[in-house]
Protein backbone atom coordinates (compact mmCIF):
# COMPACT_ATOMS: atom_id res chain seq x y z
CA UNK A 1 0.00 0.00 0.00
CA UNK A 2 1.41 3.27 -0.70
CA UNK A 3 0.66 6.81 0.90
CA UNK A 4 -2.85 7.91 0.08
CA UNK A 5 -3.90 4.03 0.99
CA UNK A 6 -2.73 4.29 4.57
CA UNK A 7 -3.66 7.74 4.62
CA UNK A 8 -7.14 6.35 3.55
CA UNK A 9 -7.14 2.97 5.81
CA UNK A 10 -6.02 5.13 9.03
CA UNK A 11 -8.77 7.50 8.82
CA UNK A 12 -11.21 5.03 8.04
CA UNK A 13 -9.76 2.71 11.04
CA UNK A 14 -10.15 6.39 13.81
CA UNK A 15 -13.26 7.38 12.05
CA UNK A 16 -15.96 4.58 11.21
CA UNK A 17 -14.34 1.62 12.62
CA UNK A 18 -14.31 1.49 16.20
CA UNK A 19 -17.67 2.38 16.10
CA UNK A 20 -18.40 -0.88 13.35
CA UNK A 21 -16.49 -3.36 15.66
CA UNK A 22 -18.04 -1.84 18.79
CA UNK A 23 -21.50 -3.31 16.64
CA UNK A 24 -20.00 -6.68 15.81
CA UNK A 25 -19.00 -7.03 19.07
CA UNK A 26 -22.62 -6.39 20.81
CA UNK A 27 -23.98 -8.95 17.85
CA UNK A 28 -22.29 -11.27 18.51
CA UNK A 29 -22.16 -11.30 22.18
CA UNK A 30 -18.58 -11.76 22.45
CA UNK A 31 -15.36 -9.86 21.32
CA UNK A 32 -14.44 -12.26 17.98
CA UNK A 33 -11.69 -11.74 16.65
CA UNK A 34 -11.18 -9.35 13.65
CA UNK A 35 -8.43 -10.09 11.01
CA UNK A 36 -8.70 -7.55 8.27
CA UNK A 37 -6.28 -7.93 5.68
CA UNK A 38 -6.28 -3.50 4.90
CA UNK A 39 -3.73 -4.16 2.40
CA UNK A 40 -6.37 -6.04 0.05
CA UNK A 41 -9.08 -3.68 -0.41
CA UNK A 42 -7.78 -1.05 -2.42
CA UNK A 43 -7.84 -0.40 -6.01
CA UNK A 44 -7.00 2.97 -6.56
CA UNK A 45 -9.29 4.53 -8.84
CA UNK A 46 -12.28 3.97 -6.37
CA UNK A 47 -10.80 5.35 -2.86
CA UNK A 48 -13.46 7.76 -3.48
CA UNK A 49 -16.18 5.36 -3.15
CA UNK A 50 -14.65 2.98 -0.12
CA UNK A 51 -16.11 5.41 2.82
CA UNK A 52 -19.16 4.34 0.87
CA UNK A 53 -18.89 0.72 0.66
CA UNK A 54 -16.68 -0.69 3.04
CA UNK A 55 -19.78 -0.39 5.48
CA UNK A 56 -22.34 -1.80 2.97
CA UNK A 57 -19.65 -4.59 1.47
CA UNK A 58 -18.31 -5.79 5.03
CA UNK A 59 -19.34 -4.50 8.02
CA UNK A 60 -23.23 -3.87 7.71
CA UNK A 61 -24.16 -7.54 6.67
CA UNK A 62 -22.03 -9.13 9.26
CA UNK A 63 -23.49 -6.92 12.19
CA UNK A 64 -27.12 -7.94 10.49
CA UNK A 65 -26.15 -11.43 10.11
CA UNK A 66 -24.92 -12.15 13.70
CA UNK A 67 -28.12 -10.24 15.26
CA UNK A 68 -29.96 -12.79 13.37
CA UNK A 69 -28.10 -15.59 14.54
CA UNK A 70 -28.18 -13.98 18.24
CA UNK A 71 -31.17 -13.50 18.44
CA UNK A 72 -31.88 -16.14 20.78
CA UNK A 73 -29.93 -17.93 23.61
CA UNK A 74 -29.48 -21.35 21.40
CA UNK A 75 -27.46 -19.13 18.44
CA UNK A 76 -26.03 -17.06 20.66
CA UNK A 77 -24.06 -20.37 22.69
CA UNK A 78 -23.47 -21.67 18.94
CA UNK A 79 -21.99 -19.04 17.65
CA UNK A 80 -19.91 -18.13 21.02
CA UNK A 81 -18.52 -21.63 20.65
CA UNK A 82 -17.97 -22.17 17.31
CA UNK A 83 -16.92 -18.42 15.76
CA UNK A 84 -13.13 -17.71 16.49
CA UNK A 85 -12.57 -15.57 13.84
CA UNK A 86 -13.55 -13.08 11.22
CA UNK A 87 -11.47 -12.37 8.21
CA UNK A 88 -11.84 -10.10 6.20
CA UNK A 89 -9.93 -9.98 2.91
CA UNK A 90 -10.15 -9.51 -1.06
CA UNK A 91 -8.16 -12.00 -2.87
CA UNK A 92 -10.06 -12.99 -5.81
CA UNK A 93 -12.41 -9.79 -6.43
CA UNK A 94 -15.65 -12.42 -5.89
CA UNK A 95 -19.25 -10.24 -6.33
CA UNK A 96 -20.92 -12.97 -5.31
CA UNK A 97 -20.99 -13.84 -1.77
CA UNK A 98 -22.39 -17.13 -2.41
CA UNK A 99 -18.97 -17.71 -4.08
CA UNK A 100 -16.49 -15.42 -1.58
CA UNK A 101 -17.96 -16.59 2.01
CA UNK A 102 -16.72 -19.18 3.82
CA UNK A 103 -16.84 -20.51 6.84
CA UNK A 104 -14.47 -23.24 8.18
CA UNK A 105 -12.49 -24.38 11.19
CA UNK A 106 -13.86 -21.88 13.31
CA UNK A 107 -13.11 -18.68 11.10
CA UNK A 108 -16.07 -16.94 8.92
CA UNK A 109 -14.11 -15.37 5.47
CA UNK A 110 -15.45 -12.73 3.74
CA UNK A 111 -13.66 -12.45 0.59
CA UNK A 112 -15.56 -10.02 -1.09
CA UNK A 113 -14.80 -6.76 -4.00
CA UNK A 114 -14.35 -3.50 -1.88
CA UNK A 115 -16.39 -1.94 -4.50
CA UNK A 116 -18.46 -4.39 -6.59
CA UNK A 117 -22.75 -4.51 -6.21
CA UNK A 118 -22.29 -2.45 -2.91
CA UNK A 119 -25.85 -1.71 -2.45
CA UNK A 120 -26.63 -5.47 -2.41
CA UNK A 121 -26.25 -5.54 1.63
CA UNK A 122 -29.49 -7.75 1.95
CA UNK A 123 -27.88 -10.23 -0.34
CA UNK A 124 -24.83 -10.54 1.66
CA UNK A 125 -26.77 -10.79 5.26
CA UNK A 126 -28.81 -13.21 3.76
CA UNK A 127 -26.22 -15.12 2.44
CA UNK A 128 -23.67 -14.18 5.93
CA UNK A 129 -26.98 -16.13 7.96
CA UNK A 130 -27.12 -18.57 5.66
CA UNK A 131 -24.13 -19.77 5.66
CA UNK A 132 -23.86 -19.23 9.95
CA UNK A 133 -26.96 -21.31 10.12
CA UNK A 134 -25.75 -24.24 8.42
CA UNK A 135 -22.15 -24.37 10.10
CA UNK A 136 -22.82 -23.32 13.45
Amino acid sequence: MGLKENRFTKTFQEEQFPQLKAQIIEAAGFNVPLNIEWETLFEDRFMHLYNNSYPKIYFIPLIEALKSITADDMGKEALAESLKEIRITNTKDHHNPKNGFTFSDGVLTIDHSPIINADHVEERTTVLSELLENNL
